[in-house]
């Protein structure tokens, strides 16, 4: 039996770090705005006789391999952490062969760690006939990433590898609820430039120093957050109406807010991609995920993405193409049990 699961990347528009516990909760209206990419990570879960687990990684170029789910179980350090979590959740007592692969550059801040997440869990649920409901598979895979990084993490990378689209998470006492944002993608998908600088980033680290300032009381740090729950919730209208210059005004005004939160979430070439793309076109553009390397992203008028691209790669970084992905984790079975 063949399972294979494959789930789409994110790129956050406006809101994140908020949409860590218990940020959101001093914020009233907390929102943060991201939408899913068509570039996708892939678990592919094969059962075999016996009771050898391998996991193997294209991307990583890693492989592993347990003679047993009890020796999986005690392994005190693993090449492939995620997946061995996940695996250790679900207990499987058959011999299997995992591949996964993402399309995500290491340490690119699109989210895809999460994305894999989800797609792990959503092949083995379906091997293991658990039943789990996408916002169930969501808690766990937020919960295994928390155990992996030692530091809290946010819900709101989850969401686009689950549904797809552009989403707007809502965040308050009653929980976590998404709704998804009626966008025309034929006329998002040509403002939509990605860039990846080559400098992996840590985001466990720089989330949690932002994290611990918030919560010590750093009265710069809870300011800037002030104001970006304000523009998250302008850009989620300006999004419904398709008002794209507003889009590019407050992407512009988040990242003034949330590059002042801790050093290193800007870097001088950030800065100056930033700089350089905004007379060929781009109206706003911010760093995507938590900062300091990775992708950033550009909202560019249309007819301008050409340029823009053009500029970012003599800048010296890669263009990634992108579209948005309409839908979220897909699963097929190949086989049967």
């Amino acid at each position: 039996m063949k399972i294979i699961a494959e789930a789409p990347c994110r790129v956050d528009l406006a809101g994140g770090t908020l949409d860590i516990w218990p940020l959101f909760l001093f914020h009233s209206g907390a929102v943060t705005l991201n939408f899913a990419v068509d570039r996708r990570t892939r678990c592919v879960v094969e059962t075999q006789r016996g009771s050898a687990i391998r996991l193997r990684s294209g991307d990583l170029k890693a492989e592993e391999h347990f003679g047993s789910l009890d020796e999986l179980l005690a392994a005190p350090r693993t090449q492939l952490p995620l997946v061995v979590q996940v695996l250790r959740f679900f207990h499987p007592r058959a011999g299997l062969v995992v591949d996964t692969h993402s399309e995500a550059p290491a340490g690119a801040g699109i989210s895809g760690s999460s994305a894999l997440a989800v797609a792990v869990m959503s092949a083995m649920n379906r091997l293991a006939r658990s039943g789990y409901s996408l916002e169930k598979i969501r808690e766990i895979a937020q919960n295994i990433e928390t155990r992996i990084l030692q530091v809290p993490t946010g819900v709101q990378d989850y969401y686009p590898a689950l549904y797809g689209g552009v989403n707007a998470i809502e965040m308050g006492p009653d929980g976590i609820h998404r709704w998804p944002i009626p966008v025309n993608v034929d006329d998002f998908n040509p403002r939509i430039v990605l860039a990846y600088t080559g400098t992996p980033r840590n985001s466990g680290i720089n989330n949690w120093e932002v994290f611990k300032a918030y919560l010590d009381g750093n009265r710069k740090v809870r300011g800037n957050f002030d104001q970006i729950a304000v523009i998250a919730r302008a850009m989620r209208a300006a999004l419904e109406r398709g008002d794209w210059n507003e889009v590019g005004r407050l992407l512009r005004d988040e990242w003034s807010h949330r590059r002042r939160n801790a050093p290193g979430i800007s870097t001088p070439f950030i800065d100056h991609l930033v700089n350089i793309t905004r007379r060929a076109g781009a109206i706003g553009g911010k760093v995507c995920g938590a900062g300091g390397g990775g992708c950033v992203f550009f909202l560019v008028e249309r007819g301008a993405k050409e340029k823009v691209s053009r500029l970012v790669e003599e800048a010296g970084a890669q263009v990634l193409p992108v579209q948005v992905a309409t839908r979220g984790v897909k699963v097929r079975v190949v086989g049967k049990s």
